[in-house]
């Protein structure tokens, strides 16, 4: 018999959607479903705080969940160290708290208001007060990948190939149309949020369950048997057949 494993798209600090998807997954796959995260839970939108301290809990409870890095989740991972990191992945000009990535947002959760002339040296000593280690240390821990059976499970997707136990770091979090436009086996089936889509994508190679919830649309969540899946919702099971 082959025992599920649910996933849950990006979630960008919407927590109502969090506890919603869960609540599925609870429905469909009771207490000890195995749930793999994929992925960028904070910025944009207004509960970054509240949606990692929920993680937190679960993790610290022992619930068979698997936690992978996204690239916003690394952003803010990097901007809390000593000496703050910057992403070279950004376009020329971005930077984590540019008004179009949200890491305002999620400082503004933690109760840092970033402002308008503020000097960078003074928010990021606020916000390293601010945000406790529990949450820090979350970050840091967070996997960039994870294998389950005929599963990869990642943030963003693969470089096409290069053998699954070898891609970067980089890739994994930040890959998209190298990835998206590929059709080739990668070994396994990916499964990966990173690049918004407007309703759960089966692309045959790679399974995408980003569905905007970083623009106010529904957080996804899914459940797979062997590579059969399955979309949840308040009505039950939706198979999701390659397209």
């Amino acid at each position: 018999m082959t025992h599920p494993v649910y996933a849950i798209g990006d979630i960008h600090g919407q927590l109502e959607m969090l506890e919603e998807a869960l609540a599925l997954i609870h429905a469909d796959g009771g207490d000890n479903a195995q749930i793999v995260f994929l992925g960028d839970y904070v910025d944009r939108g207004g509960n970054s705080k509240a949606v990692i301290e929920r993680l937190v809990q679960g993790k610290a409870a022992g619930r068979p969940w698997r936690f992978l890095k996204g690239n916003h989740d690394r952003m803010f991972e990097w901007f809390l160290e000593p000496v703050p990191r910057h992403d070279p992945h950004l376009l020329v000009g971005y930077h984590w708290l540019h008004e179009r990535l949200g890491g305002t947002t999620t400082l503004a959760s933690y109760g840092v208001d970033v402002g308008e002339r503020r000097r960078l040296f003074a928010v990021h000593s606020e916000a390293r007060d601010a945000v406790q280690l529990s949450h820090q240390r979350f970050l840091q821990d967070c996997e960039t990948s994870v294998s389950h059976g005929p599963l990869f499970f990642c943030h963003a997707g693969v470089r096409p190939g290069v053998a699954l136990p070898d891609q970067s770091e980089d890739d994994l979090v930040w890959i998209r149309e190298e990835f998206s436009h590929d059709k080739s086996d990668h070994g396994a089936l990916v499964v990966h949020g990173h690049t918004p889509v407007d309703t759960p994508l089966h692309a045959g190679n790679h399974v995408n369950l980003d569905t905007g919830a970083g623009y106010g649309k529904p957080i996804t969540a899914a459940v797979f048997e062997g590579t059969d899946v399955h979309v949840l919702s308040r009505s039950g099971r939706t198979a999701l057949k390659p397209a």
